[in-house]
Formats: C-alpha cells, structure tokens, sequence
C-alpha cells in the first residue's frame, strides 16, 4: 500500500513537541488535543488545540475582548488546503490554501511521514524539532 492510500482517514493527536533552547517542549501542553484528516480527494486539515481556553464572556464567537481573543489563537493551530505525496521522499506536502495564522496562509510545507501500524509520525520538513504524532481513530458509525 502506498503512503497516499496509507495516509487516508482521520488521525487524533497524541503529541506536538519541538525543541526550544535545546530542551524538549510541548507548545500547547502535554494534554493538547487535535485532528488531523487526509481526504480520498487530495485536501486535508489540521486542527491542534491547547486545552483550558476560555470561553469570551460574550458568550459570541466574534466578540470577546481583544485580549482574549489573542490568548484563544495563541492555543490554537489551523490550515487545510491539498496535500501531495511523494512516495520515494516520504513525503507529504501540505498546501496551506486556508490558515487561522496569516503567516502560513497560502505557503506550501513539506513533512515527513511515517506509519507504524496505526501510529503516524509527522516531521516538518521546514522545522524537524517540530514532531507530531497521531494515532488513527475508528470510523464514527453513528
């Protein structure tokens, strides 16, 4: 089976690590939650959190203070556009055609992918301190 059919279906986050000043870190804590899916059609997303977020006082998705509203995206993480594959690298590039952070919006990222058994670890290719691995869930019958 090749790495693209491999990679099909959804994964829940396990860990997100990076080193920062030669120590091994966990950007949004050791209890970050997220998904990552990757579609038959070529598109994917990713979606990584940091638990105990507050919710705005407003109650609104689209009105908390300024403050809180930064604390919020500081502890999230989001892009979803095409994804291609390079069997012979291992290697999954992710086409940012959406991101919640400017910065990556439109840019195209590589990652190295590897699966074992129903555990997929992801290396960016740009950044390889920054280490995720993702454990594939069971398909929601409901």
């Amino acid at each position: 089976m090749s790495l693209r059919e491999e990679l099909i279906g959804t994964w829940r986050l396990i860990s997100y690590q990076t080193e920062q000043d030669g120590e091994i870190i966990s950007p949004f804590g050791e209890d970050a939650t997220g998904f990552i899916m990757y579609n038959p059609d070529g598109y994917m997303s990713a979606q990584l959190q940091k638990q105990g977020r507050q919710a705005y006082q407003s109650g609104d998705i689209h009105t908390g203070t300024q403050e809180k509203m930064a604390e919020a995206a500081h502890g999230y993480l989001a892009y979803s556009g095409r994804f291609e594959v390079d069997e012979d690298k291992g290697e999954v590039t992710h086409h940012m055609d959406v991101s919640m952070n400017p910065t990556w919006a439109g840019q195209s990222q590589p990652r190295v992918g590897q699966i074992e058994g129903d555990i997929l670890s992801i290396y960016n290719g740009l950044k390889p301190e920054d280490q995720l691995k993702w454990q594939r869930v069971k398909p929601n019958k409901s």
